[in-house]
């Protein structure tokens, strides 16, 4: 790779919108690649780790930032140093001969933990770590502040202020900036400018969770193949003799369809535990290793349905000899009558004044919890948020979970108060967490429907919520009853499919871009080389909010603020999977909060927004603010009599500060 390009991939993963590094910061950039020997892709995701462990913003790459990232990775680099040189003296003290492990049943040590150490096995004990006085050094000037540092003299964090956040109301990024920002109206609309319409079946949501047996799963994970077979044979207009099964000898080549898998549940998925698992139907359920030596360039991820073209002459492998493509749901449409009726709802309806002007944009806020930081439960950034949205009288706020989060070290412990204007109306015999919402959360939503009465407000569920019964994903709306939400307020699944007038938009809370990246196994020269871009491709071409299967190990996610810092993770109901399909077509608009950067970008003609966190650990966070401009019927090319809604064309989307 050569240096101009390794200088613009490092402008698309470490640059902020449309702005370019400076000089220095590239320097600093290829200082830490050439010393480390890494790549691109794998220094950001260094980067990413320290940005989280310091609880910084990783699109503020500064340069004393870096110098700190820098020193950072030297010190790990000699504490693994150490380590190892400790280890090896430690073996060679102990001359206690260990027996071989006997290949069993125990395919990957799953009952390590449950048998008593014998003669032929050594129980795990972690060793003891003691200070050594070789590691205490004065610190250079250059060094990161370390958390102990940060520590007040009784050892316990210093509150954050919100109030002295820095750069508060910043742009960090612009979809379409061609497109003007329009000037909010001087008063609310008389009506809701919004017309609902849920493609997703919410009743569905209401299953009872982690009741299903192994065998109803697994034919859950079998048809999802079997249906991917159907989409790709009449793609590709193939007969039904070419596909076969991957795990059949024979030297006749075959098109495949299967998932991928992992020879092993621990650790990465690497080239030589690439397995496909076919189903029941067209290979017997049996998993064959992948060989993708002859490909050029590939991007797998566990449980993503592929269609290979290859041949297992040897029986022991399938030689992949191409990738084919998988179709992609359609664009959504409407009918002309349909647009211009959505067109005359966003003038005031049928009975506007003035019903030939221009209308005024429809203004929609995306906002993801957690809505306060670690050291309070004032949800400040939730109060100036919807401040923000009654000013300018925006047409809809779009909210995600979790609003109480489990993972709130004050939730957590149960040791927090109720503000004390409300503790006369309150028993505490009786109080729960549908009170604590009640008096935190609602009273901002419904100022904010005081100001805007005209708004409509969006609900949905996080796995992480405490308020929410239903455990599991996908998941149920939780009950509104005893929460105190004013009434332009709904509260809807997770995920969810739905019209906004004739925006088809798809929504959910799950965080399942950082775990796609993680688990995504690249090679070569891959189809789409942007990782942001190629996360968000995974879900329009799997036509699922949740395409990975089995999830993260949950101790490998971003850390929360709570006891060992391990969240609960995806909660995957496999029998349910299907729940969280995208429904008849592809989104226009894709929300899908991460803690990822937060972006907006247009990938298979779908707009993906990732609003960030509204607050972060320690600090405040980010919001998207999407602005949709009417279209121009007279331009618009009918085809069948319907007219494609091309939002990403006419829709602005502004990434901001809180």
């Amino acid at each position: 790779m050569s240096e101009t390009e390794i200088v613009a991939e490092l402008n698309e993963q470490f640059g902020s919108g449309n702005k370019e590094l400076e000089a220095d910061v590239v320097a600093e950039l290829r200082s830490i690649m050439r010393l480390h020997q890494l790549s691109v892709e794998d220094l950001f995701f260094k980067w990413e780790s320290y940005c989280i462990k310091m609880d910084i913003d990783a699109a503020q790459t500064a340069l004393e930032t870096l110098r700190h990232f820098k020193q950072d990775l030297h010190d790990t680099l000699e504490r693994n140093s150490r380590s190892h040189v400790k280890i090896k003296t430690e073996k060679g003290i102990s001359s206690t001969p260990r027996a071989p492990r006997v290949s069993g049943g125990d395919v990957f040590g799953m009952l390590d933990s449950l048998t008593t150490p014998g003669p032929g096995r050594a129980s795990k004990v972690a060793p003891k770590r003691t200070p050594a006085v070789s590691r205490v050094k004065v610190e250079p000037a250059s060094s990161p502040v370390r958390l102990a540092d940060q520590l007040d003299a009784t050892g316990v964090m210093p509150p954050s202020s919100f109030n002295d956040r820095a750069n508060a109301g910043e742009t960090v990024e612009i979809l379409n900036d061609q497109l003007p920002a329009p000037e909010p109206p001087i008063a609310p609309f008389s009506e809701s400018r919004i017309k609902l319409t849920a493609a997703s079946d919410q009743k569905k949501l209401a299953y009872k969770p982690l009741a299903l047996k192994v065998s109803e799963s697994s034919e859950i994970l079998d048809d999802r193949i079997d249906d991917f077979v159907s989409l790709v044979m009449q793609h590709h207009k193939l007969e039904e003799s070419a596909f076969g099964s991957a795990a059949s000898q024979s030297t006749s080549e075959i098109v495949a369809v299967g998932r991928i898998a992992s020879d092993s549940s621990e650790g990465k998925l690497n080239a030589a535990s690439l397995l496909l698992e076919t189903s029941r139907r067209m290979g017997g359920g049996l998993r064959v290793p992948l060989n993708v030596s002859r490909l050029r360039g590939y991007q797998f991820f566990p449980g993503q349905i592929v269609a290979l073209k290859g041949v297992n002459s040897n029986g022991h492998e399938f030689t992949v000899h191409q990738i084919l493509d998988l179709p992609l749901l359609p664009n959504a449409a409407s009918t002309p009558d349909s647009l211009g009726a959505h067109i005359q709802r966003l003038r005031g309806g049928p009975d506007a004044m003035d019903s030939d002007s221009d209308p005024t944009p429809l203004n929609v806020i995306f906002a993801s919890g957690p809505y306060t930081a670690d050291d309070n439960l004032d949800f400040e950034p939730l109060k100036a948020l919807c401040n923000e949205a009654a000013d300018i009288y925006v047409d809809a706020l779009v909210l995600t979970g979790p609003f109480i989060d489990m993972e709130h070290p004050l939730i957590a412990s149960g040791d927090f108060d109720l503000p004390e204007e409300y503790l006369s109306s309150i028993d505490p015999d009786t109080a729960t967490m549908s009170t604590v919402f009640k008096y935190l959360i609602s009273p901002s939503l419904n100022r904010l429907a005081s100001a805007n009465p005209s708004i409509t407000i969006l609900l949905i569920p996080s796995v992480r919520d405490v308020l929410d019964k239903h455990v599991s994903w996908p998941q149920d709306a939780f009950p509104r009853k005893e929460l105190g939400l004013p009434k332009v307020a709904k509260v809807i699944g997770n995920p969810m499919t739905l019209s906004m007038n004739e925006i088809v938009l798809g929504i959910s809370s799950q965080d399942v871009l950082f775990e796609l990246r993680h688990e995504e196994l690249i090679g070569g020269r891959p189809q789409e080389p942007r990782l942001l871009e190629r996360a968000c491709r995974y879900l329009v071409e799997q036509r699922h909010y949740f395409p990975l299967f089995p999830p993260t190990d949950r101790k490998k996610l971003p850390k929360t603020g709570r006891g060992d810092g391990v969240g609960p993770g995806a909660v995957l109901d496999v029998g349910y999977l299907k729940l969280g399909e995208m429904v008849n077509v592809r989104p226009d608009v894709l929300v899908v909060p991460s803690s990822l950067p937060p972006f907006a970008k247009v990938v298979e003609s779908v707009l993906v927004i990732n609003p960030g966190y509204l607050s972060k650990r320690r600090g405040a966070g980010t919001y998207a603010k999407m602005t949709v401009y009417p279209p121009d019927l007279a331009k618009q090319e009918q085809m069948g009599g319907m007219l494609a809604h091309k939002i990403f064309e006419r829709a602005r989307v502004e990434i901001t500060r809180i």
